[in-house]
């Protein structure tokens, strides 16, 4: 599943392509055969074009596959050998541990002037300079410096002479022309070593960006083991893309007002990488869940309806969804939460919520449902002005107020006590089944006497 931080790294790259007419390159890097499946692939692409992008965009480029590029990968670290940068590797870790005493430990350099050839079971190892140090231009964090003693000769092909990951992503994207790589501060650890690998290749490397991390509530960073992490998780729970975007977009970085909501065409004119905060990013869902608010009732009536088609009761009329949608709009802040507010206009008898049951149907319930049904079977015009007008009557014969007159009338109609407005639902629903409904709550309070 698409990662909200992978989410969040996309769009910024997202909008420094557009910025400098640049181009954003989407690279599947599907070497890990355990983790790559032809529908995780089909996920990432459709979860970028659900916040905006995609390939109709003359700055999308790709899909590339990393596992196409393998003999360029394998050529790269053996051009690596020849000029004396890298050599080859028979340590075990056992005996790593026997030199050194420590299980901790980095690799101490033994094989480095052995002068070993391939052998199967043989690993590659990049000869890291003993002095000096590597500096990482980094728009984010300036000029992070790594002591190159610190960093061990790593492995850059297997024992079986494949290319591992990190060679391979250096050199995809040299083959690819990348010159600013954004992404999480996870990988800054990695970026010296990647650094020295381009340098090694005689090549420039690119310009960094390392986005801060994003954490919990908890302040622990986000986890898919732990918390809800997937983009496509909040998109099927009824979240707008464009919320989301909004959203993202502000997880370390803001324009410099007190504006939040804004379109993302807004937005991706205010971004800039360098005012990008070193700051841990707090992934509110409260937040995140009023901006999707704000955008539901920014919509046009027609567009929430139809926002809402994947969360329509199965049996509905589309005339009174969309008058039933219309009125729960300012109401909900999930687009899955529609089902809720109208799926009692559909179903033969509205949904049993003992807990709304409960706290409505008090003594004295039974005679404000005998009372209204009573007048009501005289209202000559179903309309919900002369529905409220019947609950405000009843509820002045029996000393209430309207809220508490309508409150076992709510649960007999709907089955909760939270709602559409009730006379216009009533109206919706129609005399015969308001009056059905009715008679069913009376039975079933009578049985309970």
């Amino acid at each position: 599943m698409f990662h909200v931080g992978g989410a969040r790294s996309a769009l910024y790259n997202w909008a420094v392509a557009r910025q400098s007419g640049g181009t954003f390159v989407l690279r599947i890097e599907d070497t890990d055969a355990a983790r790559n499946k032809p529908e995780w692939i089909d996920g990432i692409i459709n979860a970028l074009a659900a916040i905006g992008i995609h390939g109709e965009d003359a700055a999308f480029e790709g899909p590339y596959f990393q596992s196409h590029n393998a003999d360029r990968h394998r050529e790269a670290a053996q051009q690596l050998f020849a000029a004396g940068r890298a050599y080859y590797c028979d340590c075990t870790r056992e005996q790593l541990k026997e030199r050194t005493g420590s299980d901790h430990l980095g690799y101490d350099g033994f094989c480095r002037e052995r002068g070993l050839a391939f052998e199967e079971g043989r690993a590659l190892r990049f000869r890291t300079p003993d002095e000096g140090e590597t500096v990482v231009v980094d728009l984010i964090r300036g000029e992070p410096a790594f002591p190159n003693s610190a960093i061990e000769d790593f492995v850059i092909a297997r024992g079986d002479g494949s290319p591992v990951f990190l060679i391979a992503n250096v050199v995809d994207d040299l083959d690819e022309g990348i010159t600013q790589v954004i992404r999480g501060e996870e990988h800054l650890s990695n970026t010296p070593k990647q650094q020295l690998l381009w340098e090694a290749l005689g090549t420039t490397p690119p310009v960094w960006a390392h986005l801060p991390v994003i954490v919990n509530e908890k302040r622990q960073k986000l986890s898919k083991r732990r918390d809800k992490v997937a983009l496509e998780d909040y998109l099927a729970e009824g979240f707008l893309p464009e919320a989301v975007v909004n959203y993202l977009m502000l997880l370390g970085w803001g324009p410099g007002d007190d504006r939040e909501i804004m379109p993302y065409e807004e937005l991706e004119q205010l971004f800039r990488i360098e005012d990008v905060n070193t700051a841990p990013a707090f992934f509110d869902v409260k937040k995140l869940t009023a901006f999707n608010g704000d955008y539901i009732r920014a919509l046009a009536p027609e567009q929430f309806a139809a926002a809402c088609a994947p969360w329509q009761p199965e049996a509905f009329d589309k005339d009174v969804f969309e008058v039933a949608a219309s009125l729960a709009q300012t109401r909900i802040a999930l687009l899955s939460e529609i089902t809720s507010y109208v799926d009692f206009l559909f179903l033969d008898e509205p949904v049993e919520d003992e807990a709304s049951w409960n706290k409505a149907m008090k003594a004295g319930a039974i005679d404000i449902l005998s009372d209204t049904r009573t007048e009501l079977t005289t209202v000559a015009d179903w309309k919900a002005d002369d529905l409220k007008a019947v609950l405000l009557a009843v509820g002045e014969k029996h000393g209430l107020k309207l809220g508490k007159a309508q409150a076992p009338i709510r649960v007999a109609v709907t089955g909760r006590t939270i709602g559409l407005p009730l006379f216009e639902s009533m109206e919706l629903l129609g005399r015969d089944r308001v009056l059905a409904r009715l008679d069913a709550a009376a039975k079933r309070l009578a049985a309970q006497a």
